[in-house]
């Protein structure tokens, strides 16, 4: 693969506020076209010559469907330099706490084994879970993946499920700090104890405790260690950037509000906005007609309110946007 600086160039790409950030967020309502727009910038950065990575963490995968191809839980070509993945957060999540348990068997006696998958299953239905789930499998795109792309491009799930997420890093990290530092209070204790004992072990240490010991504490490291820099790129401006889509609709764009207010809010930059579904001027009709009247007024609404953010209007096509050629169509849309 060539070098990063080799590759990635600023066009086509500065008409929607981006330059060489390696990681895109495409993210809004259900519904809207974020995944056409993700498949969109995908071939935009494959046909610049980039390997490129889209990763759809939308439990309604439509990916695979856009390129015409079965796309899984693991990276799959789809063009020369660009490659594409569809997690399930579901799958993602059971994966997540089969591992867990695993853990969890080493660590503890035989007769708590019962007991301790009792809890997990009930941790698998707690809220959040799946995001946890998700983030770990993002966490470890994010180490890897940016070792062999020169951009990753996130289709992300409904923006409520993508805002949870996108503050995970910081509330997993802390959590991940707080129990290494009751896990060295209580290494230190035990050295007190050890001490007191005059050279008698107070409390007995078995070389498979020692073991245990120091897996927990590696686990745990690593996981702190991957949180943080997901929060450094999320929050890197020049790594990493976030568009958002809608269409002129009122609940699309009072939910595209709420989610802009909340991504300034947690410092994730935001590049570009992207009005799909504007109706053509071919559209003739009395139907027509008033929905045009109607969509005007909204795509009044929505320069007054993101009038500090680039905006780019992809019109409604009469078909279904499937294939090459209809991505290149809208190319055109998102660089003028």
């Amino acid at each position: 693969m060539a070098t990063t600086g080799d590759i990635i160039s600023a066009q086509p790409w500065a008409a929607l506020g981006l330059g060489r950030q390696r990681l895109i967020f495409v993210g809004g309502k259900g519904g809207v076209g974020k995944t056409t727009t993700a498949a969109t910038l995908g071939l935009m950065a494959a046909d610049q010559g980039c390997h490129c990575l889209i990763v759809s963490t939308d439990p309604a995968h439509s990916l695979g469907d856009i390129f015409g191809q079965s796309l899984g839980d693991r990276e799959q070509q789809l063009l020369p330099h660009l490659w594409g993945v569809e997690i399930d957060p579901e799958a993602e999540a059971d994966r997540y706490i089969g591992t867990v348990k695993q853990n969890l068997r080493n660590w503890v006696k035989p007769h708590l084994y019962s007991e301790v998958n009792r809890q997990m299953d009930l941790t698998r239905l707690a809220p959040g879970t799946l995001e946890a789930a998700l983030l770990e499998r993002l966490s470890h795109l994010m180490d890897d993946g940016l070792e062999r792309y020169d951009r990753i491009i996130f289709d992300t799930a409904p923006t409520g499920h993508t805002l949870r997420l996108l503050s995970l890093p910081q509330l997993m990290a802390a959590w991940t700090d707080g129990l290494l530092r009751r896990r060295q209070q209580s290494a230190d204790l035990s050295q007190r104890f050890r001490q007191l004992g005059d050279n008698q072990d107070l409390l007995p240490k078995s070389p498979s405790q020692d073991w245990r010991t120091e897996q927990i504490h590696q686990i745990l490291s690593d996981r702190q260690r991957r949180f943080y820099r997901a929060r450094r790129l999320l929050l890197d401006p020049a790594m990493t950037a976030f568009l958002l889509v809608l269409i002129p609709e009122k609940l699309p764009i009072l939910e595209s509000k709420k989610a802009w207010e909340a991504l300034r809010q947690g410092q994730v930059p935001v590049a570009a906005l992207v009005i799909n579904r504007v109706l053509p001027k071919t559209a003739l009709g009395d139907f027509f007609e008033t929905r045009r009247a109607q969509e005007a007024e909204y795509l009044r609404q929505i320069q007054q309110d993101f009038r500090q953010l680039p905006q780019f209007q992809v019109p409604f096509f009469a078909k279904d946007v499937q294939g090459i050629e209809a991505l290149r169509q809208i190319t055109q849309f998102l660089t003028t």
